[in-house]
């Protein structure tokens, strides 16, 4: 006998007319035009968040700093 867990389907992939929908509902959403703008910032805030996570924005900072320090002595 199967448990009754086993007989409920399991969620997988969206297959490709579950991918068609939501690609139109996100056009019909956001509109074309606002898209890009979208993903630009979506990116950016992804970019912020990873060098926010290694520190790379407090060095580059610091290197900036240094090298306009050093052309002031100049």
């Amino acid at each position: 006998m199967l448990s009754q867990a086993a007989s409920i389907p399991l969620i997988g992939m969206p297959g490709l007319w579950e991918w068609i929908i939501i690609i139109g509902v996100i056009l019909l959403l956001f509109g074309a035009t606002k898209l890009p703008k979208l993903g630009k910032g979506l990116g950016e805030g992804i970019r912020n968040f990873k060098s926010g996570l290694t520190g790379e924005e407090n060095e580059k900072e610091e290197t900036a700093s240094k090298d306009k320090e050093d052309k002031e002595d100049k």
